[in-house]
């Protein structure tokens, strides 16, 4: 699949996951052999503003092309500013995203909440895309609600006015995440429009992507809650892909050295306070399925200091002995 200047081999992205996908997640991910990771999504006002966090979450420093921004906002011009902004800082690829359902985003216009708005829509993308000499991108849903289904609509919208791929999630806006996504959709807007298409919704292993391709002639597929702790899953399913066959799991030793280089990553980028409570999540997910998962649970939850965060993970090598 071609994006702009960049031929992206087996298409398997790590989608943009606020309070996740931060510059330490994204080093972790490709540190374990995954090649396309999105930022968490950005708000135009926060950037135009200078904003000291936004600007951090925008920290590019040292990252592997294509590095991919994704932006929200609901406002065309304010959104277009931002998406140069995001170009002086390096981004290769902007993303708009019109498919967060969080409250206090929609309330705002932002996100899903352009799914009941398209000339909106449509005007926030001609925009950035106007803007930036960069490929622009969109995330999206399938429509607000069940029978508010808009994604084969604003899909061609948005391939009219230059946007070069679609990512949709196979949810509506009401469904947050509860449900089963709808593939089929997937492959209806696929086949409505020339530019790639990415599959999102329900990747849980690799053979999940490989039914997804299948049934719905997507292009590549996105991966979100399934890489919770679980970074490999990205390269995995790379392999898988390429392939036709499952790498092993990583076996526990490997699991919590990749997540002891994560925290250390957490510190350097977002210090020990900061750090050691955004890590404490983390740590839960990487704990899955491991022996006495609540236990340990327990003690991730009550660590005060990086020692005590480096002495469970310490513990959890041994259990794995």
């Amino acid at each position: 699949m071609k994006l702009g200047q960049y031929e992206l081999e087996v298409p398997v992205f790590l989608a943009p996951l606020a309070g996740v996908t931060d510059k330490a997640f994204r080093e972790t991910v490709r540190a374990v052999g995954g090649n396309y990771v999105w930022t968490e999504m950005i708000s135009d006002k926060a950037l135009n503003y200078q904003n000291s966090r936004t600007l951090n979450m925008l920290d590019l420093t040292g990252e592997a092309e294509p590095r991919i921004v994704q932006l929200f906002g609901s406002d065309p011009e304010t959104m277009a500013r931002a998406a140069l902004l995001a170009v002086e800082c390096k981004a290769n690829i902007i993303d708009i995203n019109m498919g967060c359902p969080a409250p206090k985003i929609v309330k705002n216009d932002e996100g899903s909440a352009l799914l009941k708005d398209l000339p909106r829509a449509k005007s926030i993308a001609s925009a950035v895309v106007q803007a930036v000499n960069v490929p622009v991108t969109v995330k999206m849903r399938l429509g607000w609600s069940d029978d508010t289904i808009v994604a084969i609509e604003l899909a061609k919208l948005l391939e009219s006015v230059g946007v070069q791929m679609l990512t949709v999630h196979g949810r509506t806006r009401e469904q947050f995440y509860s449900g089963y996504a709808d593939w089929d959709w997937i492959r209806r807007v696929k086949q409505a429009v020339r530019i790639p298409v990415v599959g999102n919704g329900d990747v849980a292993k690799p053979e999940d992507a490989g039914r997804m391709i299948e049934q719905t002639g997507c292009d590549g597929v996105m991966i979100g809650r399934g890489a919770l702790g679980n970074p490999w899953l990205i390269p995995r399913t790379q392999h898988y892909l390429r392939y036709g066959t499952v790498m092993s799991e990583p076996s526990i030793d490997e699991r919590f050295l990749v997540a002891m280089q994560h925290f250390e990553r957490v510190l350097r980028y977002k210090g020990e306070r900061i750090g050691l409570n955004e890590m404490r999540k983390h740590a839960v997910w990487y704990i899955k399925g491991v022996r006495n998962a609540a236990q340990l649970r327990d003690e991730i939850m009550q660590t005060r200091s990086p020692d005590e965060m480096r002495a469970v993970f310490s513990r959890i090598l041994r259990i794995g002995e």
